[in-house]
């Protein structure tokens, strides 16, 4: 178990940390609701497990009509998840643990129930109070046609009309109204905000929808082609990714600095070229590496992108930040069950079932946990990827609470399937989650792969995890050095500045297996042959 540890100020370029979706990680007060007194008492699981920090999703008072990603008051913990004075003890508690505790900043939009909107539903057009968001008059007779033709992230038009006939934005559901970044009170108020959660001993934060604050203020129109992030990477678009965000950057990480050892990383969905401009000195510390996150199972692929990606980040003087799942994806587990011809928004809907082959999807899983937890940078594991939790795809319809669901005419079922709560014990209403049963109903499945199955079994994917984090810690954080190894066209290898070597074979057939002590293997190797969808690292 770790204990208290001096965090020095670049702590965070080797850090592995536990991403905590609060409303499924553990319910200490039997609502049914995660909450911060479930994450206190489940510290020394993850200290155990060997992580450097934990990110909390967003634990902040809001309706919920978007897990919380709504944010009523930036300043006060709702009140299914706590306190802010316990928000207080448990960054405490977590550091003495020598565990540093992220925040998630969401400064794209507030809840439409936060004050600054109400006061501007109930404020004349042109007035202060809604020039901190984006209301303007419609177009054609009466302005009755919406300013512009931008769509929602989660289905349907990105306006929507009041009673006196303005238009506000909302690039997500219509209980998110985006702020407008060119206006001097939202500037100061965020600043305020980044302070407040900093003197209380964050260790830094994770920035929602990062590349999306900047608007151009004219609106134009994009075309059915030009409305997702894919399309912001040949041209200036109007709502992501413009360069006028960087000058917001900026005045962050001024504030930042102050404090000497916190740091920020940044959710952008960017093109791979575009992330070095927000990883310079003065701006992020880290950015998300999606591209791994986005890549079917395809040794060319996964070389291509880690490659780009670590000379990308060491350009600017940065390191790669690797995830393979988060709140927002289907669990890799599942994605690396399927063909990579899958439609993964629908597949769970609409898609055959009979293409998922989840002993596959586990054995790649777990080959995936040794290549990312080799490569130099920083590792951002959800939680339950320790456990090898996969995607629960068959929800039924009438649970389901992601917005996504109805905004989309019910054609994607959304997000829910990644957030199931955690099972912990093998038995009880909600495995151990709580006391009774969880918002979100748990599988049958989800009985074998809780932490108490997995604890004393040496081969589980839990105590792959705890034992790749001991040798990471040990090893393979010293430099940031890294050699490719050509081995073949189904296999990734590389050496670490140590003389480790990490060996993937992402290929179907067994391979010969290096010459060398095996340090750690995804799957058993024997007889001098490295199985298909296995890892090994080698001393």
């Amino acid at each position: 178990m770790r204990t208290t540890q001096q965090r020095d100020a670049h702590w965070w370029r080797h850090a592995v940390v536990y991403q905590i979706y609060i409303r499924s990680f553990a319910d200490g007060d039997g609502d049914g609701t995660g909450d911060i007194a479930g994450i206190r008492s489940r510290l020394p699981y993850l200290a155990d497990l060997g992580v450097d920090a934990v990110w909390i999703n967003p634990w902040y008072r809001s309706p919920l009509i978007d897990g919380g990603y709504d944010v009523a008051d930036y300043r006060e913990i709702d009140p299914r998840y706590g306190t802010t004075a316990e928000a207080e003890a448990f960054i405490a508690e977590a550091g003495g643990l020598g565990i540093s505790v992220l925040i998630d900043l969401v400064p794209n939009h507030t809840s439409s129930e936060h004050v600054w909107f109400q006061e501007a539903l109930a404020s004349a057009p042109g007035s202060p109070a809604r020039a901190r968001y984006h209301f303007v008059q419609g177009r054609g007779p009466d302005g009755i046609e919406a300013p512009s033709d931008w769509l929602s992230r989660f289905g349907g038009p990105a306006w929507t009309r009041v009673a006196d006939g303005e238009w506000y934005l909302h690039l997500f559901d219509t209980s998110q109204p985006d702020l407008n970044w060119s206006n001097a009170e939202v500037l100061a108020e965020f600043e305020d905000i980044i302070r407040f959660w900093l003197d209380r001993g964050a260790a830094g934060m994770r920035v929602d929808v990062a590349h999306a604050l900047a608007k151009d203020m004219t609106y134009p129109d994009v075309g059915p082609d030009g409305q997702d992030e894919s399309h912001a990477l040949t041209t200036v678009h109007p709502f992501w990714d413009r360069d006028e965000v960087h000058d917001i950057i900026r005045s962050w990480r001024a504030i930042l600095d102050e404090y000497g050892d916190r740091m920020m990383v940044a959710e952008a969905w960017i093109k791979p070229d575009r992330r070095p401009l927000y990883l310079s000195p003065d701006e992020y510390h880290q950015a998300f590496e999606f591209d791994l996150l986005r890549a079917p199972w395809d040794a060319a692929r996964f070389s291509t992108i880690i490659q780009a990606s670590i000379a990308d980040a060491r350009a600017v003087g940065s390191v790669p930040t690797w995830v393979l799942s988060n709140h927002d994806v289907m669990r890799h587990p599942t994605r690396y069950a399927l063909p990579p011809t899958v439609d993964l928004d629908t597949w769970s809907l609409i898609g055959s079932h009979d293409l998922l082959d989840e002993e596959v999807g586990a054995r790649r899983a777990r080959a995936a946990a040794l290549l990312t937890l080799a490569l130099p940078g920083s590792m951002y594991l959800y939680q339950g990827e320790e456990l090898g939790l996969p995607e629960v795809w068959d929800l039924p319809e009438h649970v389901l609470d992601d917005p996504v669901w109805p905004n989309s005419g019910k054609t994607r079922k959304g997000r829910d399937g990644c957030r199931v709560p955690i099972p912990w014990e093998s038995g009880g209403p909600s495995l151990g989650f709580g006391a009774g049963p969880s918002w979100l109903p748990q599988p049958e499945r989800f009985a074998a792969l809780a932490v108490a199955a997995q604890d004393d079994d040496p081969a589980s994917m839990l105590n792959l995890y705890r034992a790749a984090l001991v040798i990471r810690s040990a090893r393979l954080v010293a430099d940031d050095e890294i050699e490719m190894l050509d081995l073949g066209d189904s296999v990734i290898a590389f050496r670490r500045g140590n003389d480790v070597r990490c060996v993937v074979n992402m290929g179907p057939e067994s391979v010969p297996l290096p010459d060398g002590d095996v340090l750690l293997s995804s799957s058993p190797v024997t007889g001098g042959q490295l199985p298909g969808d296995t890892s090994v690292w080698l001393a």
